[in-house]
């Protein structure tokens, strides 16, 4: 941290400020820098870490004053150096990936599906105990077994449907 610090010392001030600033205020320097305050979102991803320091700073200074007097250009910049997306905040995937990644899914998807069906056509027919005559006779010997006498198929007043799974 203490390097941080000592590094921050070395790099000398350069005020950056804007038209509208400079009119607003008398008491501010003149610009020395090639860098307005108006086009901080364009420059920002190029400008050096010294630079962006600088502007953070400059910017620093400027909200400390009242900030009815600050311009709109100042105004937007402060935002951008604050919540802007770079750093931390920048976006994970370019632009045009969320496309992507549903067209993959999609394929995908579709790709499965006709593994699923190959598969299933070449799967033999299913056994003949499944089907609902089956299972009707499977309920009608259950109850000839008095099956779950108490709650199951063979108590008294039993409403389920039993064995049967097929509509």
């Amino acid at each position: 941290m203490q390097a941080i610090r000592l590094a921050r010392q070395r790099v000398a001030l350069r005020p950056l400020t804007t038209a509208a600033h400079a009119s607003v205020s008398p008491t501010a320097a003149p610009s020395q820098s090639a860098i307005p305050l108006s086009n901080v979102e364009a420059q920002w991803e190029r400008m050096s870490k010294s630079d962006q320091a600088l502007v953070h700073r400059q910017l620093e200074e400027l909200q400390r004053k009242d900030w009815r007097q600050l311009s709109i250009d100042e105004k937007k910049a402060a935002y951008y150096v604050a919540f802007g997306p770079h750093g931390p905040r920048a976006p994970v995937s370019p632009p045009g990936q969320g496309l992507k990644v549903v067209f993959a899914t999609s394929g995908l998807i579709g790709v499965a599906a006709m593994i699923y069906f190959t598969i299933r056509s070449f799967a033999p027919p299913p056994p003949k105990t499944l089907n609902r005559e089956w299972e009707e006779a499977s309920n009608e010997r259950a109850r000839e077994a008095k099956l779950n006498p108490i709650t199951g198929i063979s108590s008294e007043g039993y409403s389920g449907k039993g064995f049967v799974t097929h509509k």
